[in-house]
């Protein structure tokens, strides 16, 4: 499976929460199957704009796709959650980027609320409209602490 994380980054998530998202996404790398090559992550950062990242291709072991998250740094912004998807559409998931056509892709975006864009819907079903997998984890950080 080709899984690709978009995080958002905007001023409403805070710095705070931002590293319990990094800490979640880090041990959640441990739990996948990346060493064998079966499993291949990608991430992306948003806010006003789309932020940084890494392709399906860059990181190959848990440990060093654990120490690329660790390492993103909290931005701040907007909710343009549709750019980020819009992105992964045309950029992430692609061969260049590491994308594989012969297993399933799966979109994860972790997010505290809404889009201030509203082709959010459109760009969803274009991504529908490719077979990908798409799942929102709102308010992580309400989910970690209860």
């Amino acid at each position: 499976m080709d899984i690709v994380f978009v995080v958002d980054e905007s001023g409403s998530i805070t710095s705070a929460n931002f590293n319990l998202t990094k800490s979640f996404l880090s041990q959640l790398a441990g739990r996948l199957d990346i060493d064998s090559g079966r499993t291949r992550v990608g991430l992306v950062t948003f806010a006003t704009r789309v932020g940084t990242g890494f392709n399906l291709n860059d990181y190959p072991t848990i440990a060093s796709m654990q120490s690329a998250v660790l390492s993103l740094n909290y931005s701040t912004g907007g909710t343009n959650t549709a750019a980020a998807l819009a992105y992964v559409r045309t950029t992430m998931l692609t061969p260049a980027a590491g994308d594989r056509t012969n297993v399933s892709n799966v979109v994860v975006v972790v997010t505290d609320g809404h889009s201030d864009n509203a082709n959010y819907t459109q760009v969803c079903k274009k991504l529908n409209a490719l077979h990908v997998i798409c799942y929102t984890i709102k308010e992580l950080y309400v989910i970690i602490y209860g």
